[in-house]
């Protein structure tokens, strides 16, 4: 495709389009992480907690403070997370090294298919201790507690999506490579002219360099020797 680059970004130095950069399916999934791990750590710490009778505090999840701290631990590293791979989008495009972009494809790959994999341990890990947990006075922060649970679940599809779109640049690359390499190899001439002076390929004989005449053998006729 013309005006593509290395592993599916643009030529480096081209000019920067702001909307064909938002509308780019890794931009726009980054930013749905973003909102989505926005919502998670706030839901958790705002009303994930309660004062009880003694005056601490308490996870709404089953009394579990690991539970309140996992959400919220995975969800600002994701916040932080998906603010460096936007910045990571727009610069792919001036990466002029091959190499570079190789390794920002593989970190988002990584990265990316480790964070939806951590929303899913995480998804299920909320969603039993809220389970086994019990209602809170007055319905307190049962509606930011569902929420987060529920954002949890939705942002391990966006993060998934993130590392698939990442799978299929480092494909781009590497089918780009072999093809690289393919047509070098097959660059060399198929057939070498012949040596100077020699006949050349179009021309063939007429007829046989050698007719066998009346008193000749032919390479088919047998005359028995007279005795």
């Amino acid at each position: 495709m013309e005006g593509v680059g290395a592993y599916g970004g643009g030529k480096a130095g081209g000019a920067f389009d702001p909307l064909a950069f938002a509308q780019r399916p890794q931009v726009i999934l980054r930013a749905v992480c973003w909102l989505f791990s926005i919502v998670v750590f706030g839901c958790i710490s705002s009303q994930g907690w309660f004062v009880n009778s003694n005056g601490k505090d308490e996870c709404l999840y089953n009394k579990d403070a690991n539970a309140c701290n996992y959400g919220v631990g995975i969800s600002v590293i994701a916040f932080l997370a998906s603010m460096g791979f936007l910045a990571g989008e727009y610069l792919f495009e001036q990466m002029s090294s091959v190499k570079t972009r190789k390794h920002y494809v593989l970190g988002d790959l990584g990265f990316s298919a480790f964070w939806a994999f951590l929303y899913f341990v995480g998804f299920w890990y909320l969603t039993s201790q809220w389970s086994n947990s019990t209602p809170p006075p007055n319905g307190y922060g049962v509606n930011n507690v569902q929420a987060a649970i529920a954002f949890s679940f939705f942002s391990i599809f966006s993060w998934a999506g993130c590392a698939f779109f990442a799978f299929q640049r480092f494909r781009q690359g590497a089918d780009a490579a072999f093809a690289t390499n393919y047509e070098a190899d097959t660059s060399m001439p198929g057939s070498y002219p012949s040596y100077p002076g020699g006949p050349e390929t179009d021309q063939h004989y007429q007829e046989p360099p050698f007719s066998a005449g009346p008193n000749q053998r032919g390479p088919t006729d047998f005359q028995a020797p007279a005795y």
